[in-house]
């Protein structure tokens, strides 16, 4: 509605005001990913009546707009499509094509891959459960189980520990030593802590077993970069978002040692997929930009690390045949920084997270009903089989 317009003369004079409403001029932005940007402008202007009691009225002659003006309205429209192209190339569009199609059956190594996660899920969120600073003995337990598992492949571990509360807390790691470039590092993790009162199949069992999935698929290969995957600990609350949060003290430390960690991707919630219409929410405006059917994995980064995610998603698509969406926004967007990635921008890395969007898609989330029968193993299998591909082209060049 119009705001009122009222005459500049004094109370109880003739209504002798008129009100002239241009017609809204729009420029229309060639419409991408289904939206089109407009620019409106609307001029109100009133004009005023010679003396009232004048029989002949004579109205001002009134320019509407100059020529100054109408050049420095050009410039402010180019200027904000140069902006909107610019955004839209850096923040939304992805390189390569989402899969689109019906799901070829599993491969054999994706059958493996399956088998692997079902049993790490089970054993974290079905036979120790609930794991947090509430829960002290089963988060230990998981932490020995993870331990147990990286040492069965192999691997060397080491644990950074810390404490709250005189309570220890430890960060779990292992790596492989690049041989051309071995200080620069490409770091793979995912937290294996639960909320409290929630099992956290989903969230976020299925990314701590697809670490120990990752870590396995890796052991014993030559990469050129140094290849380390970590599982933290306190990623949920209270500890979300503070000094506390074990991607926090692990990218501190890091910073502090002034490693070079090139890549950070956060494996987040990777189990809840649905082909239902509008299975898939998203904070505004995104719904103008993707899918309303939750059936994909998501790559989101910051701005900082579009590159990363372009990277990243690049190589998925180009070896996965499954659905993928990529995004790199403005951290303060709801979501965009819910997971360890946002502990390594504060401490000046690029980092994103891969994910099934939590929140915005899996109706468990948080809840006490996070349990293993509602993650789907073939499709995280297949997420993780695309992931593969895209950590190698990251390590090797």
């Amino acid at each position: 509605m119009l705001p009122n317009i009222r005459s500049n003369k004094p109370p109880h004079t003739p209504k002798t005001s008129a009100i002239v409403d241009s017609a809204t001029a729009i420029d229309s932005f060639p419409k991408v990913s289904n939206l089109s940007i407009i620019f409106v402008l609307r001029l109100n202007i009133n004009y005023r009546q010679t003396h009232p009691r004048r029989k002949s009225m004579k109205l001002s002659k009134m320019q509407l707009i100059n020529r100054p003006g109408l050049i420095r309205l050009a410039i402010l429209g180019i200027i904000l499509l140069i902006l909107s192209i610019w955004g839209y190339k850096i923040m939304i569009a992805m390189p390569g094509n989402s899969y689109n199609g019906d799901l070829p059956p599993l491969t054999a190594k994706e059958l493996a891959l399956r088998d692997e996660m079902t049993r790490d899920v089970n054993k974290l969120a079905g036979e120790i459960g609930e794991r947090n600073y509430i829960k002290y003995e089963q988060l230990n337990q998981a932490a020995d189980f993870i331990h147990s598992s990286f040492q069965a492949m192999g691997y060397e571990v080491k644990r950074q520990t810390y404490q709250v509360n005189k309570q220890d807390f430890s960060n779990i790691e292992v790596e492989i030593k690049g041989k051309k470039f071995p200080d620069e590092i490409v770091l793979v993790g995912g937290h294996y802590d639960s909320v409290f009162a929630s099992p956290g199949a989903n969230d976020n069992a299925t990314g701590s077993a697809g670490i120990l999935a990752l870590a396995k698929l890796f052991f014993g290969k030559k990469l050129d970069k140094t290849l380390r995957f970590v599982e933290f600990v306190n990623e949920e609350q209270p500890f979300f978002f503070t000094p506390n949060m074990g991607s926090f003290v692990y990218a501190k430390r890091a910073r502090e040692r002034q490693e070079k960690i090139v890549s950070m991707l956060s494996v987040e919630t990777i189990g809840y997929f649905s082909n239902a219409k509008d299975s898939q929410k998203y904070p505004p405006p995104l719904s103008l930009f993707y899918p309303s059917t939750g059936n994909f994995i998501g790559f989101i980064g910051n701005v900082d690390s579009a590159s990363l995610v372009k990277h990243a998603i690049a190589s998925f698509r180009k070896n996965a045949k499954f659905p993928s969406e990529g995004a790199s926004l403005p951290d303060d967007i709801p979501g965009i920084g819910w997971s360890d990635q946002s502990s390594f921008w504060k401490h000046g890395y690029q980092g994103m997270m891969v994910t099934d969007t939590a929140p915005y898609r899996y109706p468990f989330y948080h809840t006490s009903e996070d349990t293993p029968d509602k993650v789907d193993f073939d499709k995280a299998a297949r997420v993780i089989s695309g992931l593969e591909s895209a950590i190698r082209d990251l390590v090797m060049l």
